[in-house]
């Protein structure tokens, strides 16, 4: 598998990696400048040159996968017989300069009900780099035609058309933040009873007014849901110091609070892989 094919796999399979590349060579060198190769916590694919240069590349690239690094690094390597050297010589004469990149596993965002809200926020979340699942039970709101405003997508667009919505909660990939807006208050509590009966999502977010949670907490509790269990759902969710009632407003503030959410996240997840680094 080449280092394309490598990083479309990574991706897919929503593994962390990294990107290496021959950023600079000065003498000699077993590869040019441009070659790649891709490096994941268990695989290694394509080359850089292979012996010590290659070896050194893969053992610092999974160091920084397990510390949960998130910028590029260079990487200066030796290839002489004076060098020191920890997987063998390699004695070309030159020396190379490598770029090691993050493939990062990117957020997963489920958005349940494509209304008028729905699209409005799909526009603003298709902007980042973002597996974006968009599910509703009406087949005419997920047509090409009213799905073209996303064709630019930096997001992987995926489209599912589910007559019982709360089926794609148990295919979507694990740490996926779900919102739920469908146009049936009957779909939005189904949806909220099965996202609660999962363990694989990320956060749950309910739009609609202060009244209509307090509604569906005594529905939840009635199937048997804990307090603990239904507060993991914000609702409602947005910016309250945002007023319109517009859908593109709505939509903002919703899309405003996820991506504070993803950044504390995030924040998160590096402050763990410091805390493993020392």
């Amino acid at each position: 598998m080449n280092w394309l094919r490598a990083v479309e796999r990574l991706r897919s399979d929503r593994r962390p990696g990294v990107l290496v590349t021959v950023a600079s060579v000065r003498g000699h060198a077993p590869r040019e400048a441009g070659a790649k190769m891709v490096v994941a916590e268990d695989g290694a694919w394509d080359t850089i040159g292979g012996g010590n240069l290659e070896a050194t590349a893969i053992a610092r690239a999974r160091e920084l996968i397990a510390d949960g690094w998130r910028a590029p690094e260079t990487l200066s390597v030796a290839l002489s017989d004076k060098a020191a050297s920890e997987h063998g010589q390699q004695c070309c004469g030159g020396e190379v300069s490598l770029l090691l990149e993050p493939l990062l596993v990117v957020p997963s965002v489920a958005i349940f009900g494509l209304g008028h809200v729905g699209m409005e926020l799909a526009r603003i979340l298709a902007r980042r780099d973002l597996e974006l699942h968009l599910v509703d039970s009406r087949a005419d709101l997920l047509e090409p035609e009213r799905l073209r405003p996303l064709d630019d997508a930096l997001a992987r667009i995926h489209v599912h058309h589910a007559p019982v919505p709360e089926l794609v909660l148990g295919q979507v990939p694990p740490g996926t933040h779900v919102l739920v807006m469908t146009h049936d208050h009957a779909e939005d509590a189904a949806l909220c009873d099965v996202a609660l009966r999962c363990g694989h999502l990320g956060s749950i977010g309910l739009i609609g007014s202060a009244s209509k949670w307090r509604r569906f907490q005594t529905i939840l509790a009635r199937e048997g849901h804990t307090p603990e269990a239904i507060a993991r759902i914000t609702s409602p969710i947005g910016m309250p110091d945002l007023s319109g009632k517009d859908p593109s407003t709505v939509a903002i503030g919703v899309a405003a609070a996820l991506l504070q959410s993803l950044e504390t996240e995030a924040a998160a997840s590096r402050a763990a892989g410091q805390e493993r680094a020392r």
